[in-house]
């Protein structure tokens, strides 16, 4: 058994907000907490926040360095992991460096693809950025090989480890689909509703049956007007969302700028198949007609998802990713402060 640590993890991504990134987060939190170790989590809800431009309802932390070192200083940490690159993220990591202390970090989310389909800021500063912010830690936690081998090729020189993810199988598992008051085949997508994750792509398939968008985003209004035979379920959480899943025929995963896609396990677990694009994230969970299809075409990829797919094949490969697992992983990656 791993000895208990004391881990500080500063992050910009916490509750309201809805995403992967949270609920790796917390879940990772609970179970490390639930193994014994003692964790304190730096994040915006203590301090002054204001909200995002392009994402009102991300809300960043305003404070002064000083009351975050403060903190940093009085938990007496043993691991420091700085979960992401925002003002939280930067304090911490700039106090880590002025103390000489060694830190992880995470790469979660294409901060670059997003700021040049939203801003038109150039890709290549935002990888520039994002280099010199991980390559001071002394190791960088990625979810899967491909991401792995893509960031290493874009230039990061900071030890790279492999940090999975999980899926809460008392809430995502296979119901009863009985009779849908929807046509069939129904297709699902979960997530953020935002340009840059392909919501459109998916809404304007000429695929019979019916679509529905879970997930609420600056895209969703215009969007529902535009593909009224959508249906716009919004949020959903715990049971509301499991059942959402249990009752598709295909999940349709339509964004070429996530890094792994906790949605894909939760789909998987939920004994639906997968349809996506062939890139990361995808590319290293949907590894067999069993479990979906990846294509470039993405009408393609859902004709092929629903014509192999095989329930029992999804929750098997779903019963892989476990929290437990996941958590495991994160503690091995730790690095002492010194």
């Amino acid at each position: 058994m791993t000895a208990a640590r004391r881990i500080l993890i500063a992050t910009d991504a916490w509750h309201p907000q809805v995403n992967g990134v949270v609920r790796t987060l917390d879940t990772t939190v609970r179970t490390l907490r639930a193994a014994g170790h003692t964790v304190e989590v730096v994040e915006p809800s203590a301090y002054r926040q204001v909200g995002v431009p392009f994402y009102p309802e991300i809300r960043l932390a305003l404070t002064l360095p000083r009351h975050v070192e403060r903190r940093v200083r009085e938990f007496r940490p043993d691991h420091v992991h700085v979960s992401t690159e925002g003002p939280l993220g930067l304090i911490v990591r700039r106090y880590c460096l002025r103390q000489r202390w060694a830190f992880t970090t995470a790469y979660h989310t294409r901060y670059p693809e997003y700021l040049k389909e939203l801003a038109r800021v150039p890709e290549a500063w935002g990888y520039a950025a994002l280099r010199r912010f991980h390559n001071a830690a002394g190791a960088m936690m990625v979810a899967t090989p491909s991401l792995v081998s893509e960031l290493t090729a874009r230039g990061f020189t900071v030890p790279i480890r492999r940090w999975s993810r999980g899926v809460e199988a008392s809430t995502f598992h296979p119901r009863d689909r009985g009779e849908s008051p929807d046509p069939r085949p129904v297709q699902l997508y979960v997530g953020r509703v935002s340009a840059e994750k392909g919501v459109e792509d998916f809404l304007k398939l000429a695929t019979p049956g019916t679509k529905v968008v879970v997930g609420d985003g600056p895209a969703r209004a215009d969007l529902e007007r535009r593909y009224p035979a959508a249906k716009f379920l919004g949020y959903r959480k715990g049971e509301a969302l499991g059942a959402c899943y249990a009752t598709a025929d295909v999940f349709v995963f339509p964004s070429r700028t996530d890094t792994f896609g906790l949605v894909i396990v939760e789909a998987l677990a939920s004994g639906v198949p997968v349809a996506a694009y062939p890139v990361t994230g995808p590319i290293d969970i949907v590894t067999r007609p069993e479990l979906g299809c990846l294509h470039d075409d993405l009408e393609t990829a859902v004709a092929g998802a629903l014509a192999t797919g095989r329930r029992d094949a999804c929750l098997a490969e779903a019963a892989k990713y476990t929290w437990e697992h996941c958590t495991a992983q994160f503690v091995a990656n730790l690095v002492p402060l010194r």
